[in-house]
């Protein structure tokens, strides 16, 4: 299997993407490329200490790489125009939702949503469940 490249988007200060991060580097033994996509040069620095390949920050950034990675992670809210306090907008969260790149986003609390039937988990156990589910999709395609 060719090496997978994985967008990890992130905003504010890179705290979700970072933990993501970490875990994909502990937990999946085949070399990943992972690509550090921040809405703000502090997202995308946190995410580069962490060992992500490379960064960009941005909108434009952030639209451009989404065509060169395999798998599209992060917060659910990356997907919804004006969500990280607007750090979200429009354009990214349509680039991501229109992809077809597999997306796989974890289900963090939004403000002023709900989602009915939804039951929250501790932040550790939706990274689990993420790098789970990562895996199981590389078996499939590999």
């Amino acid at each position: 299997m060719n090496k997978i490249t994985i967008g990890v988007i992130d905003g504010q200060g890179g705290g979700i993407g970072s933990n993501i991060i970490k875990r994909l580097r502990q937990e999946i033994p085949m070399e990943l490329d992972i690509v550090a996509l921040g809405t703000n040069a502090t997202a995308t620095t946190a995410m580069m200490k962490v060992k992500a390949n490379r960064g960009a920050s941005g909108e434009n950034a952030i639209i451009h790489s989404l065509q060169y990675v395999d798998f599209i992670v992060g917060a659910f809210c990356i997907v919804l125009s004006n969500s990280m306090m607007g750090e979200i907008t429009p354009g990214i969260a349509t680039a991501i939702a229109s992809s077809d790149k597999p997306k796989i986003l974890l289900p963090l609390k939004v403000a002023h949503l709900e989602l009915a039937g939804y039951t929250p988990h501790p932040f550790p156990h939706l990274i689990d469940d993420l790098i789970l589910r990562i895996k199981q999709t590389l078996e499939r395609t590999g």
